[in-house]
């Protein structure tokens, strides 16, 4: 019996050791994994945690500010009230939603969208109701706060353009970042962030985006904010410093308004800073910046006029005379006619079985160079066509900066178009004809132009040099500024006694009695300018109308079937600095239409020496050196 209980002693003995031996191995490897953990691992974990509990969000940073040549801002930041709601809070939304109506107006489609993202989204997500309050709307809301449970009054920032129109066509406008437009950039997934569309706005938009700030939030498991515990405001993008002179910009607009369809360019001829840059009619960018109406938008596209088209870049017009010039400095250059040459015109001239008519129908009689620009003696330059070719004219309208890019730093610039014997095979697959040839002497068939190569031409012909015109001070990206002040623009390349009879030429149109222009000559001394008149067809005359009804004047003809009145101009005579060119969209006679607007505009440029020296803005260290838009500074003399 004693052993039998001594054996199972020593058996329980046994089972009690082996178990505690492994209890003890177990409380081990615990508390070694304890160790581990909480001591080897402590700065892992704390991060870890810290991860969890902390959210970093990027801050939106200030864009860039954009300015005038003198430091008017055009493209600001304004700060932009917005109301939000936050569905846990507010506790029925709808009764807040009607309350807030009838203190600001939200109206129907507002209220049903709010509902609509309230319900989409987590109980304490605020849901944005209305953008871009006043302050007097704030202050209302402010006052009836007790009554609108869960709005949130926030205040953010938001672009203005305080010319509104003046400037559209040149800034441009900030909108929406569309789904192509994501590239892997968080800062383009912001709610709300904007990027550049249009103009100088998408042209420097990199530079102008700056980089965004964090913001470190302490959240709970579902996400709720608790509390922000660090704060890093981001850097602003890049000012961009504009060419143009606001005034003379404002005055542009103001003349060109009078006509239905109109564009103008003022360049400096030395260093082809674009002074004056506006087509008409125009449209105002701040209504793009926080979402524009469809019926808005609806107006816009479908206006026969074109509002949202940058006509000084993108429209494209047969030159009509103010071609002429291109085709006697090509004769020049190619030593098959003197400027004293003369040949006559009676009116026409035949070529085969065709008649090519003179815009008088009587003729010039005997004319040189001079004398058939001044007049616009068509016959004159069939003559001269005939002698050098298509080609050896395109070759030289080339040279002048017609039919190729211009590299302004705007979006969608056209080329035009100057043909030649090659193109018109490549491209319509037939051979060219000499009538073409004596059509686009005078500027017409196949013959194409922007309003900027016409102000490119002219700056070239009074400069001498191969001036590439331009709308920024400095080159901006988003590494850095750099100053365009050291730039110089090759010489032309062009024998400089032929551009001076050009030049002589034009002052011929202008200044001497029975010239296309005389009547709107400037006869201010010191400021007289020199230029060339051009209507361009856009329709086809035939010999039946002729015959017939005669050909119909402007005025008798639907607006869209009137010819194009161009004209284009340097200033001042005897010391060039100003190139201007003039396009009103079928608006009959160079002389009369054109004309007069130019000499407006170049007169306003001269007294407002807009071509004088700016700002730069790799010279700019803050925003207190820019000018307030209602701060004149115009006391400076020009050296």
């Amino acid at each position: 019996m004693w052993h039998r209980d001594s054996d199972r002693f020593r058996t329980f003995t046994r089972r009690a050791l082996i178990l505690g031996a492994g209890q003890g191995v177990l409380l081990t490897g615990l508390a070694a994994r304890m160790y581990y953990l909480q001591v080897m691992e402590s700065n892992r974990y704390s991060v870890l945690a810290d991860e969890n509990r902390i959210s970093h969000r990027l801050l939106p940073p200030p864009r860039g500010l954009i300015t005038d040549r003198f430091g008017t801002p055009v493209a600001v930041n304004r700060q932009n009230y917005h109301i939000m709601i936050v569905r846990e809070q507010a506790q029925d939304v709808r009764r807040t939603l009607e309350i807030l109506n009838q203190i600001i107006e939200l109206g129907p489609d507002t209220i049903e969208r709010v509902e609509r993202d309230v319900a989409r989204r987590r109980s304490f997500v605020p849901v944005t109701v209305r953008d871009n309050l006043s302050w007097e709307e704030v202050a209302r809301v402010g006052v009836n706060a007790p009554d609108l449970p869960g709005l949130i009054i926030d205040a953010g920032r938001s672009r203005d353009y305080p010319e509104g129109p003046h400037l559209a066509h040149t800034l441009g406008y900030v909108a929406a970042v569309s789904e192509k437009e994501l590239t892997g950039d968080p800062l383009l997934e912001l709610p709300g962030f904007r990027i550049g569309k249009n103009g100088i706005e998408k042209v420097y938009d990199l530079a102008l985006r700056g980089s965004a700030g964090t913001s470190q939030v302490e959240v709970n498991a579902l996400g709720r904010v608790i509390r922000e515990l660090d704060r890093e405001e981001g850097n602003s993008g890049n000012t961009v410093v504009m060419t143009l002179d606001l005034e003379l910009q404002r005055y542009t607009n103001q003349r060109l308004s009078r006509k239905e369809s109109a564009s103008a360019v003022v360049m400096d001829i030395h260093n082809g800073e674009v002074l004056a840059m506006a087509s008409h009619p125009t449209y105002d960018p701040n209504a793009f910046t926080n979402g524009i109406s469809h019926k808005l938008w609806n107006s816009l596209v479908n206006n026969e006029y074109s509002p949202l088209s940058n006509k000084t870049v993108t429209g494209t017009y047969a030159p009509g005379s103010t071609f002429k010039m291109c085709v006697a400095l090509a004769g020049l250059e190619a030593g098959v006619i003197t400027a004293n040459q003369r040949f006559f015109c009676p009116g026409h001239l035949d070529l085969g079985n065709a008649r090519f008519h003179c815009w008088k129908r009587g003729g010039h009689g005997w004319v040189d160079m001079h004398d058939s620009m001044k007049h616009s003696c068509d016959v004159y330059y069939y003559e001269i066509s005939q002698k050098i070719g298509i080609d050896r004219i395109a070759a030289m309208a080339n040279k002048l900066g017609l039919g190729e890019l211009t590299g302004i730093d705007l979006p969608n610039e056209r080329s035009g178009l100057i043909p030649t014997k090659d193109w018109k095979e490549i491209q319509l697959g037939k051979r060219w004809q000499g009538g073409e040839t004596l059509i686009s002497s005078i500027g017409q068939g196949y013959v194409l132009t922007t309003p900027l190569q016409l102000a490119t031409m002219v700056a070239r012909i009074a400069s001498g040099k191969a001036v590439k015109p331009h709308l920024t001070r400095d080159h901006v990206t988003p590494e850095g500024i750099t100053s365009r002040a050291s730039e110089e623009f090759p010489e032309l390349q062009v024998n400089r006694a032929h551009l001076a009879r050009i030049r002589d030429g034009m002052n011929g149109v202008t200044n001497e009695l029975r010239g296309t222009a005389h009547r709107s000559r400037i006869d201010i001394k010191g400021m007289e300018m020199a230029g060339k008149t051009g209507t361009s067809q856009v329709r086809r005359i035939t010999m039946r109308e002729r015959q017939t009804t005669g050909v119909l004047d402007n005025d008798e003809l639907p607006w869209k079937y009137r010819d194009h009145a161009l004209f284009v101009a340097f200033a001042p005579v005897d010391n060039p600095r100003y190139a201007c060119a003039v396009v009103v969209d079928h608006g009959g006679s160079g002389s009369g239409i054109a004309a007069p607007i130019a000499r407006d505009i170049l007169i306003k440029a001269q007294e407002l020496k807009s071509a004088r020296p700016g700002i730069s803005a790799a010279n700019i260290t803050s925003t207190a050196q820019l000018r307030h838009p209602a701060q004149p500074d115009r006391g400076e003399k020009e050296g």
